[in-house]
Parts: C-alpha cells; structure tokens; sequence
C-alpha cells in the first residue's frame, strides 16, 4: 500500500512540475532558466519513479496482472 502512495505522490509532483514550467514558459516568454529547472525536475522525477518501479517489481512489492479471463460465451451450433 506504501509503494502505491510513493507512485501517486511521485505522479502528482510530475504533474506539478510540468506545470509549472508551462507557466514559466508563458510568463517569462522563455528567456528564464526557470523553465529549464522545472523540466530538469519533472525529468528527474519521472526517471526516479521509472527506477522505483522496476526496483518494486524485482523485490515483489507490485505484481503485474492482466485483463481478467472470462469464460467464453457458448457458440451457437450452425449445421
């Protein structure tokens, strides 16, 4: 449940940093490194919770699933 929580926030910092540069990229008309920095940081974060996730996958903490199997419906005969 931790390594959820760690993914949501992580995913919502990533969120908050792409916003943030597209609000110094409107504001300062590009002619700021504050657009850079926030990219720099969305990058960083988003190559930290890539890491994180394969580490939670070899360790076992997440499990991958698929789509869930239903059985098939019953085919009509045709003769």
């Amino acid at each position: 449940m931790l390594i959820k929580i760690i993914v949501a926030v992580l995913l919502l910092l990533i969120l908050a940093s792409l916003g943030s540069g597209l609000f110094f990229l409107i504001s300062d008309r590009g002619h700021s490194p504050r657009t850079v920095k926030a990219l720099t940081v969305r990058i960083t974060l988003s190559i930290g919770l890539f890491i994180l996730l394969m580490i939670a996958y070899a360790t076992g903490l997440i499990k991958p699933h698929g789509v869930v199997q239903r059985e098939p419906a019953p085919a009509a005969h045709i003769q």
